[in-house]
């Protein structure tokens, strides 16, 4: 029983990256011609190295959302509880 709740979670948060980028390609894209679709929030952790003298470790996450990553956002949990 746990296993299918397990796999229903993956499927959401795969959905949910789908609709960003998705969103976010198309805000973009459309950004020229429709200026209000650009704009959004920039999101960053700054990066941080260890130097563990064999190799590097760098760890950093950035995100940008505009208007059409929110409704790519929307889309995806309207697609999930469709399914």
């Amino acid at each position: 029983m746990a296993r299918g709740y397990n796999r229903r979670t993956w499927l959401l948060v795969l959905l949910l990256l789908v609709g960003i980028v998705i969103g976010g390609f198309l805000g973009e894209l459309l950004g020229g011609y429709i200026p209000i679709l650009k704009y959004g929030y920039h999101i960053e952790v700054t990066p941080h190295t260890w130097n563990l003298g064999i190799f590097k470790l760098t760890f950093g996450l950035g995100i940008k959302l505009n208007m059409f990553g929110v409704l790519g956002i929307i889309a995806s949990i309207f697609i999930y509880r469709k399914m």
